[in-house]
């Protein structure tokens, strides 16, 4: 039996060490932790890498979704748009400036919001539409775009999963609407060691909102024409993702190879015809460098095997996750919404079958084939 992990941030860092530890140690001496060159140089790295002119350093993800509805001035009244099966963050932070968030079901295949849907969801009251591009696969964007003009809609992508990801012709995430959110968590395509976030936008004046708002609103100090907050990234951060980003379409090309790796693993089993569906990819073959950056690998097995699956594989030593057990709709904190199990059925489905199977820059042949003959052996037995 080898033991597996999910993520094996260990290896990462022992290729990196000394190169982090002299990132780190230029940092210290120059006594300058919040903002500075280091964040500079970063942002200029993700904005020319995300196909924008401009990128604001933030201290998460999930402050750079928050300041971005804050800068479209979203509020008290207004709703916004988004998907129910996903990390909290993009329906947490709607919450949290005042407005209400609107969820719409998902299209089965990609997980991601199903622009149909979203339509039928539009009101007076709708500014604004978030979708979020999970597990580094990108949304539907050029349908969501459309239907976001017509309707006057501003639009926020998250991309906390999906830095590089792209879509035709050769689109970044990030660079279509108004505002692109990544998150720099340390298990994102690129991690730092702790939080981070980024902002990156080809409109000079919401790039210089979101500077302002990340500093409590304030220009020039003490001085406070917005209520903003305390949004900055700090520079022992930049630093680390500075030397980290030299590696990042290498990362992601190991990921896109170890899951091919996956596919032919499964094939080669019959896994599919036992009912353990691959993930799919919308535009494979389309000739992108980066489609679907597999942040996670995800499978999809019958409810009934789920949870057993994921038992069995435990017990051979392979980790896996689930993403995510509930849906947004039915979390408690958005009870009063008024929503009841049934609403999104898609959504719902998915958090039931879903399973994150192991799968980083690092792993081996060995390792997945391990995940393999592990998920093979359930279906034998």
């Amino acid at each position: 039996m080898i033991n597996v992990p999910s993520l094996n941030l260990k290896a990462q860092h022992e290729i990196l060490q000394q190169e982090i530890l002299e990132a780190i140690e230029r940092v210290i001496r120059s006594q300058r932790f919040i903002l500075g060159e280091e964040v500079e140089m970063l942002e200029e790295r993700i904005a020319a890498y995300s196909q924008c002119r401009y990128a604001v350093g933030v201290s998460s993800g999930t402050d750079a979704l928050l300041v971005s509805l804050m800068a479209l001035g979203i509020g008290w009244g207004d709703e916004v748009i988004t998907t129910p099966y996903s990390f909290f963050s993009a329906a947490g932070s709607i919450a949290r400036v005042g407005a209400k968030p609107v969820f719409t079901d998902i299209d089965p295949c990609t997980y991601n919001l199903d622009p149909s849907q979203m339509e039928r969801a539009i009101t007076s009251r709708t500014k604004a539409v978030i979708p979020v591009h999970l597990f580094g696969q990108c949304a539907d964007m050029p349908a969501i775009l459309e239907i976001s003009r017509r309707h006057g809609l501003k639009v926020i992508e998250d991309a906390a999963q999906a830095l590089g990801a792209e879509y035709p012709p050769s689109r970044r995430v990030g660079s279509s609407a108004g505002l692109g959110c990544f998150s720099f968590y340390p298990t994102k395509n690129l991690g730092a060691m702790g939080d981070g976030g980024m902002v990156v936008t080809s409109d000079p004046d919401l790039a210089q909102k979101v500077r302002l708002l990340r500093v409590h609103g304030s220009q020039p100090k003490y001085y406070h024409p917005l209520i903003g907050g305390n949004f900055r990234l700090d520079a022992l951060q930049a630093a680390v993702l500075n030397v980290k980003f030299r590696y990042l379409d290498e990362w992601i090309r190991k990921r896109r190879e170890r899951a091919r790796h996956y596919k032919k693993l499964f094939q080669g089993a019959r896994l599919e015809e036992k009912g353990c569906r691959l993930p799919k990819e919308i535009h494979a073959g389309a000739g992108l460098a980066h489609g679907h950056t597999f942040n996670q690998f995800i499978v999809r097995v019958p409810q009934r095997e789920r949870d057993p699956l994921r038992t069995h594989l435990g017990a051979r030593g392979v980790q896996t996750e689930i993403y995510y057990p509930l849906p947004l709709h039915l979390q408690e904190c958005f009870a009063y919404l008024g929503h009841k199990a049934g609403d999104f059925p898609q959504a719902e489905s998915a958090a039931r079958e879903t399973l994150a199977l192991p799968l980083f820059p690092e792993m081996t042949q060995d390792q997945q084939e391990s995940v393999v003959e592990a998920i093979a052996e359930f279906y034998s037995s």
